[in-house]
């Protein structure tokens, strides 16, 4: 024992984005936390970029969207993403995307994704937690001596500053410590390693010229079409001066070219450039055997790390924090079941395993795509082989990695505290490029708007929503019931026909992290046990 103690509800080990959404969804439902980071705050080499449309809703919730597209990204900066031989060179193929003030008004969400890179979205989150001694955030700070009772967990807290220790209490610790973890790996929990490991080098740098130089041919990416070291994206950081630029390493014991000879061999002229950071990064690809050990729980990296193509991991554990948050406050304020948190593992590991896979299925058409010698050539045989290399980029469907809404959106939770509608597919995404979002149970809700200023998605975030789209007696007695077992609902009704045909039932019913529940055209006969079963009450 150190003297001094502490007690909170849950206890966070890790302040990354991850772990400070955690924070921000708990805050957000009454619950107390504490959430513990190594570091001092500051972001040396800002690998995050896009934040996805899943996550901007949820930040949206969480009043955080406007904040997040205020950080200093430009709007009139393209977003495309252009494939070429060198940057300002042969321009091979364009997806075009507009620009964040300029594209069109998307029909699935009201909140497209957004650039927001770590070292401007880890300040934004930071500032809603609340950093110590004003809030929960402790930076320089440590967790060890982690261990478990029937009805709490109990941790040593280090201050690395002073190195002051704190013995603190939580019913709960969430565990967002990256992707070696070491607390998942003190609960005994494997993280087997998935497809072939891969080694990258991230290359920081400046060029407070290249937009300029650039002109039309500017791009949110450049994905590179050069050579085996030089195939992948060049990305603009800031829409200003800043890039990161990957760099593939085909032999790990082969002498290193310098990173600013890299950068000279990606860019087609002269111009300024500053290095300001050449770092080796190893992807595994994981996904955790389990995500709980008794009273503590795994999230973010710590439960899985992903490819970076496609943008999936950041916002598949944004994700995690909106399925967990929800269900760790429902059994602290009493009306959750002892089925609710399994659930948690249930319904989000298939989803980190489905990304996964996407994910690797982008990166492999870039590993695996053949480049010819030819392709920067000027003259008859290089235009060949750009064409042909277009064609090729077009059919492979190249722009799936930065278009995939059937991912952020269309995936399904499976679990015990969801109602299936019967007859509808098993399938977990849809792959149908005119698909939308729609009412299925397990799905995330659909989004429309429910007056000229509100989605239907700001109706979710609390309690569990009904949305109801006709009439039935049976309505007292369904709130009855959810009021009987402590459950909060809400309950809005809507006569438009367009927003019912969306989600095709009378009645749906959302959980408070935006999914649903259930649904039909009538209530219930016995709405006490539809209650119990959502709440995780009824045995699986």
């Amino acid at each position: 024992m150190t003297g001094k103690a502490e007690r909170t509800d849950v206890l966070i080990v890790g302040g990354g984005p991850v772990g400070m959404a955690l924070a921000i969804d708990l805050t957000h439902r009454g619950i107390a936390c504490l959430v513990v980071e190594a570091g001092d705050g500051t972001v040396r080499h800002p690998k995050v970029s896009t934040i996805g449309p899943r996550s901007m809703e949820l930040f949206r919730r969480w009043g955080l969207a406007d904040a997040i597209r205020g950080a200093g990204w430009p709007p009139d900066h393209p977003l495309d993403i252009a494939w070429v031989t060198k940057i300002g060179g042969h321009e091979l193929y364009r997806y075009r995307r507009g620009t964040a003030a300029d594209r069109p008004v998307f029909q699935h969400t009201p909140e497209p994704d957004q650039i927001c890179p770590a070292h401007w979205l880890n300040p934004v989150l930071a500032q809603a937690v609340g950093i110590a001694p004003d809030g929960p955030l402790r930076l320089r700070s440590s967790i060890s001596d982690v261990t478990q009772a029937g009805d709490h967990v109990q941790a040593v807290l280090t201050d690395l500053t002073t190195g002051t220790t704190t013995d603190v209490r939580a019913e709960f610790l969430v565990a967002c410590d990256g992707a070696s973890s070491p607390i998942r790996q003190a609960c005994g929990i494997d993280a087997p390693a998935r497809f072939r490991p891969q080694i990258f080098r991230n290359v920081l740098f400046r060029a407070p010229e290249l937009r300029a130089r650039l002109g039309d041919g500017t791009a949110l990416v450049h994905f590179l079409v050069r050579s085996p070291v030089l195939r992948f994206p060049l990305r603009s950081l800031d829409g200003a001066d800043l890039y990161n630029l990957v760099v593939g390493v085909e032999d790990e014991t082969a002498p290193r070219t310098d990173a600013l000879s890299l950068i000279r061999d990606a860019i087609a002229f002269d111009t300024p450039v500053e290095v300001l950071s050449d770092g080796d990064w190893h992807l595994t690809h994981r996904v955790a055997d389990r995500y709980r050990d008794r009273r503590v729980f795994l999230a973010g990296d710590a439960a899985h790390t992903l490819s970076p193509s496609g943008g999936f991991g950041l916002n598949t554990g944004i994700a995690d924090a909106a399925d967990l948050g929800w269900k760790i406050a429902a059994t602290l304020d009493g009306w959750a079941g002892p089925g609710l948190l399994d659930s948690y593992e249930t319904e989000r590991r298939p989803i980190a395993e489905e990304s996964l896979r996407e994910a690797n299925v982008n990166l492999r058409r870039t590993l695996d795509r053949q480049v010819p010698q030819e392709i920067d050539l000027d003259g008859p045989d290089g235009e060949q082989a750009r064409e042909a290399m277009a064609e090729r980029l077009a059919a492979s469907g190249a722009h799936r990695e930065f278009d995939a809404p059937e991912i952020h959106f269309g995936l399904r939770y499976r679990s015990a505290v969801i109602v299936d509608d019967p007859g509808q597919p098993a399938g977990i995404t849809v792959p149908d490029a005119a698909w939308r979002p729609g009412g299925e149970p397990g799905r995330r809700a659909a989004h429309a708007w429910w007056d000229a200023t509100t989605s239907t998605l700001d109706l979710f975030g609390h309690g569990f929503v009904l949305l109801q789209f006709g009439a039935d007696e049976g309505l007292p007695r369904f709130v009855e019931a959810f009021a009987g077992r402590g459950v909060p609902l809400s309950v809005h009704r809507s006569d438009d026909d367009e927003l019912a045909k969306l989600y095709e039932r009378t009645f749906v019913l959302v959980r408070p992290d935006g999914h649903v529940a259930w649904r039909g055209d009538a209530l219930p006969d016995d709405p006490v046990a539809l209650v119990d079963t959502v709440r995780g009450a009824v045995e699986a």
